[in-house]
């Protein structure tokens, strides 16, 4: 647990020193450089993200259960995470109406990423991870829409084409990785399984046979 936590602490800090520390952010650049300082916020972001991922598949091995989400919550996650997925395309297709509405989609698409998935899991680790990310994105969207009031900042108007595609490409994105990609990295399937694709019970002479074969592989050699 306390990799996951070290690894937190340098990943998000790392993540915002723009918006929580700007003044001393532009001082270190000063001293450091641009590039020398973007180099270091890599690093320590790097170093961070490979913390927290050994930190979560350890901690997933013994997890501490604080509560058990409600099979509902389970469901919830699956639509949230979809429109996390547009938003997360919206921060990078340029014109698109998405991100003149809402400023910071990557940031609003960590933000109900976390919360989808702290709906659904009810593990101490589920709580610092997903907990910390949730708290962390709602924090920074406030505060980087509050600043881009106060410039008066604003983003190009989007055009219907690019918002279609924005959302189409979010589609695809995020039905690859739900089928397929979340079960091979993670080890755990996000979609709910029919009750035709459970395996049946198996029958007396199977289940007989599968009894023989244990006890067989079983025997001292």
């Amino acid at each position: 647990m306390t990799l996951l936590i070290v690894g937190l602490i340098l990943f998000l800090g790392a993540h915002s020193t723009r918006v929580f520390a700007d003044d001393w952010r532009g001082q270190m650049i000063d001293r450091l450089g641009e590039k020398p300082w973007k180099g270091l916020i890599s690093v320590l972001s790097l170093i961070g993200f490979v913390l927290i991922v050994i930190g979560y598949g350890a901690a997933r091995t013994e997890p501490v259960v604080l509560w058990t989400p409600p099979v509902w919550t389970r469901h919830l996650a699956i639509p949230l995470t979809l429109v996390g997925f547009i938003l997360l395309v919206a921060a990078y297709v340029p014109r698109n109406g998405i991100k003149a509405k809402i400023g910071h989609p990557m940031v609003a698409s960590v933000k109900i990423w976390a919360l989808a998935h702290l709906l659904a899991n009810g593990t101490l680790a589920d709580l610092l991870l997903f907990g910390s990310f949730l708290v962390w994105a709602v924090l920074d969207f406030a505060r980087s829409r509050r600043r881009d009031r106060a410039e008066g900042h604003r983003y190009p108007a989007g055009s219907l084409p690019r918002t279609l595609l924005t959302v189409l490409i979010g589609v695809v994105a995020w039905a690859v990785f739900a089928m397929f990609l979340h079960t091979r990295w993670i080890g755990v399937s996000p979609l709910p399984m029919p009750a035709s694709a459970q395996a049946p019970a198996a029958s007396a002479p199977a289940a007989t046979e599968a009894v023989e074969m244990t006890d067989t592989a079983d025997a001292p050699r």
